[in-house]
């Protein structure tokens, strides 16, 4: 296995980034699921998101590192296919990737404008403003994009992992092999 991609196969590096995220994205889904499900009063619900600010951190720099090493790796990746199946699979992960980049942006937006400090893991990044600085632009874009972007993009990795069931049991292709191993 090579470090860095090929057009066989995604090299090592690709696939930690990608597994790594998909882990991260699955716990971060999952305690906002419970929340919705359970409620957030619930104990299960509650040890599951307790820790969603740090996880998203953790998961904003893993997806900056994973698109700034795609970019690297940009022309020796698998090729997507020709045509109109080519621009599909090359759309849905330009959406993948935006989207992994907007959600997290926008919380940071709010935690930038808002009046509590965001200080994941105890290093603050934003002090607390007083109610008389709160940015209310900030806030309401963080506030009402960061949640729906999130369930978009929820709906968008489910139609990524039944592409690759698809590509899988169906087309056997190996389209997942090259990313699984």
């Amino acid at each position: 296995m090579t470090i860095r991609d090929s057009t066989a196969r995604y090299g090592s590096v690709s696939r930690a980034f990608h597994w790594a995220v998909a882990a991260l994205m699955l716990w971060q889904f999952g305690g906002m699921l419970s929340e919705k499900i359970l409620g957030e009063e619930s104990p299960l619900a509650a040890a599951l998101s307790a820790n969603h600010t740090q996880v998203g951190t953790i998961l904003f720099l893993l997806i900056v590192a994973r698109a700034v090493w795609a970019l690297v790796n940009r022309g020796q990746r698998p090729a997507h296919g020709p045509g109109l199946q080519g621009y599909a699979v090359r759309l849905g992960h330009f959406a993948l990737y935006a989207l992994m980049l907007a959600v997290p942006s926008a919380a940071l937006l709010r935690a930038w404008g808002n009046e509590r400090a965001f200080a994941p893991f105890g290093f603050q990044i934003f002090a607390p403003r007083s109610p008389d600085e709160v940015v209310g632009t900030a806030t309401a874009i963080g506030s009402n994009f960061h949640g729906e972007l999130a369930w978009i993009m929820g709906v968008l990795i489910l139609g990524h992992i039944a592409m690759a069931i698809l590509h899988q049991v169906v087309l056997r292709d190996g389209t997942l092999k090259r990313m699984a191993g």
